[in-house]
């Protein structure tokens, strides 16, 4: 995107989501990620919807796919929703978002769940992330008033058990990103709300097993989140990814007695979407274009192709190849101790390859439970120092109605 927005604020946003390992100016940020032989970050609108927005799973290294269900399963796999054991659940989340660099952005989490009969569930979320105040000026530094652009999106979910420990659950969601109202771009045309929609397919295996003289629990998943159409905030023919992404993983609870318990838990997850080429440079190193204007790609695929071409081809489509595709892929692992379960604590680890965004910290959490109510926070710990995601807090609140 290219509004005419010059201001302190948006390019500490820029910078953030950059850091972050995403970037909301997909367009501009392919050209120039993919001249970096060391740093091809995939880029797309919307990075919030791939955000761990609830504390049980930010505690735990951002695991989720193959953890046991609960109120937040829509967001991690929709297919886990079948197998919860109470009739209805509603779970509230929030994180103040980049709390060492701003004060005034946070990231908001409602979902709830309804269980129809013994095999099939009912659920909706909605999330809001809030960007704060900025200060909006034209491209001669002129004020054009404040702005807060903002993020929302609405889901519900339907989730039903296939079998005695196979499940299966479909989202669809609504996307309004807002982040600069009606100003102007450079090239005239004026700013405008970017809307897309979101389709989430998931799997959910988990079966009791019994190791040694211990009971357990063993689980997969399978995820394939935010299958849509590409966004815009300004014409047909600046559109940007929305984060479709393919994640995988597994969890082994053990019981180690009639009150406490330990689940240990692995995800592998990889984004959906054209990694940024290598394009063609001239003798003195500017982009080289053809008659047409349009770049020519050294190595690697043209990012600009339509969603399906872009979602499968993005497993080989990078200029390095093979190697690179693996780099690309995301590595989580959580451990959740309980005991009675009414306590837990929760650590975890993320690993993002530096190459792909660089985002790697070490992560905690405590939930506590009381009858119907339960309360979770987490705390992240960055692996580098002076990172925005520093001390990163989510708080969430449960309420539970058990069945009879």
């Amino acid at each position: 995107m290219k509004f005419m927005v010059k201001t302190n604020r948006i390019s500490i946003l820029v910078a953030i989501f950059a850091l972050a390992g995403f970037h909301t100016f997909a367009q501009n940020s392919v050209i120039i990620s993919g001249q970096d032989p060391n740093r091809r970050v995939i880029t797309t609108a919307v990075p919030f919807l791939n955000f761990a927005p609830d504390s049980r799973h930010s505690g735990m290294g951002d695991v989720g796919v193959a953890t046991s269900p609960d109120a937040n399963s829509a967001q991690w796999n929709a297919g886990k929703l079948a197998f919860i054991d109470d009739d209805m659940g509603f779970s509230l989340s929030y994180s103040p978002w980049l709390g060492k660099l701003v004060n005034d952005m946070s990231l908001s989490y409602l979902t709830g769940f309804i269980k129809i009969d013994a095999n099939s569930a009912f659920g909706f979320d909605l999330r809001y992330f809030n960007m704060g105040d900025i200060q909006l000026t034209d491209g001669r530094g002129n004020p054009l008033g404040e702005f807060n652009p903002r993020d929302i999106a609405i889901g519900g979910t339907y989730s039903r058990k296939l079998s005695s420990n196979l499940g299966l659950g479909i989202s669809a969601r609504f996307i309004h990103s807002n982040l600069s109202g009606s100003i102007s771009s450079v090239g005239g045309s004026e700013g405008r709300p970017g809307i897309s929609v979101g389709t989430d397919v998931g799997l959910y295996y988990s079966k009791p097993i019994i190791a040694g003289s211990k009971e357990g629990t063993f689980s997969w998943g399978v995820n394939l989140s935010n299958i849509g159409p590409k966004i815009t905030y300004n014409s047909a023919d600046d559109l940007d990814y929305i984060p479709t992404n393919f994640r995988i993983g597994t969890a082994y609870g053990i019981e180690l007695n009639e009150l406490n318990s330990i689940t240990f838990a692995l995800d592998f997850n990889k984004l959906l979407v054209p990694t940024p080429p290598v394009y063609r440079t001239n003798d003195n190193g500017s982009l080289y274009t053809d008659e047409n204007g349009n770049l020519e790609v050294l190595r690697g695929k043209d990012p600009n192709r339509p969603l399906i071409s872009g979602m499968f081809g993005s497993f080989a489509d990078a200029p390095d190849g093979f190697s690179e595709e693996l780099r690309e892929v995301m590595i989580s692992f959580g451990v959740e101790y309980q005991y009675n379960e009414k306590f837990a604590l929760r650590t975890g680890y993320f690993y993002e390859n530096p190459s792909k965004g660089g985002r790697r910290y070490f992560t905690m959490g405590a939930g506590f439970d009381l009858k119907k109510l339960g309360f979770d926070f987490s705390y992240l710990v960055p692996q580098t120092q002076n990172h925005p995601l520093a001390e990163t807090l989510r708080f969430s609140l449960l309420y539970t109605i058990p069945s009879n």
